[in-house]
């Protein structure tokens, strides 16, 4: 009896140790970039964006997907994935409910109020689209009176409101990329704004019934963000992560897989 006594005793405290060591990890997981490797990440992702982020055969892919993975490889840490509407990434952030913020993100000023951003990994910029026939619009200055669809919380749509009023066209927000090119496609709006590489797959891929007019409207910078002031090492780890990647060479082999320019 003394025996099994203090082998209960023994698996008690092996259990409590465990239990306090558990508790730490979960604290290391958050986010804070504190504490050492193996810690796990939340990830927010919009897979309504090919080719960076998509979902294929219930597997997320795209260019965000395996640069992310590849990054949380060569750091040592894991990531969970979070698939969510584009517009609500950044607030989640802000909510502590995702510690890393890959969708395509452009780096502005606005956003930069409230998320840190890594180093650029995609120069990008929007453009405008058109239904293929359609051989009156090549400029913002071609919209006067017309319906120009854009995606919520893009800079796409911050572009479009910054220009509303001098070009004087009417603005629809729509939560998904795809929905914006149908909308062109069935005549229900005149224009979109879209990324240009985001829409050259899109047209490549899929055969939509629309095209790239005129010039990239600004020369937009893809980062990965983190919520502000609270992830100074993990910011670190995905900064070495990408570089890493440029000089291995893998981040080009990973472009290459779904872009070629």
């Amino acid at each position: 009896m003394k025996k099994f006594g203090l082998l209960s005793v023994f698996l008690v405290s092996a259990l409590t140790l465990a239990a306090c060591g558990s508790d730490e990890e979960t604290d290391g997981s958050s986010g804070s970039g504190d504490g050492g490797g193996g810690e796990t990440y939340s990830v927010g992702i919009d897979t309504t964006y090919p080719p960076f982020e998509f979902e294929e055969d219930g597997e997320y892919k795209g260019i965000d997907i395996d640069l992310i993975n590849a990054i949380a490889d060569s750091q040592g840490f894991e990531i969970e994935l979070n698939a969510m509407d584009f517009g609500g990434i950044i607030p989640a952030v802000q909510a502590g409910q995702l510690d890393i913020a890959i969708a395509g993100m452009s780096i502005t000023e606005e956003r930069k109020e409230v998320v840190d951003f890594s180093d650029p990994y995609f120069e990008a910029g929007p453009s405008l689209v058109v239904g293929a026939d359609n051989n009156d619009i090549e400029t913002l200055a071609d919209l006067e009176g017309k319906t120009v669809v854009v995606k919520t919380g893009t800079t796409g749509a911050d572009l479009a409101r910054e220009n509303q009023e001098e070009y004087g066209y009417e603005i629809t927000q729509l939560e998904d990329s795809p929905s914006m090119f149908q909308e062109v496609s069935n005549g229900n709006a005149d224009a979109l704004i879209e990324d240009y590489p985001v829409i050259a797959y899109a047209i490549a891929q899929s055969g939509l019934d629309l095209k790239i007019v005129g010039d990239r409207l600004n020369g937009d910078s893809y980062g990965i963000a983190v919520l502000k002031g609270e992830n100074d090492e993990l910011l670190e780890k995905i900064n070495a992560g990408l570089q890493e990647l440029r000089d291995s060479g893998e981040y080009d082999e990973i472009l290459d897989k779904y872009i070629s320019e």
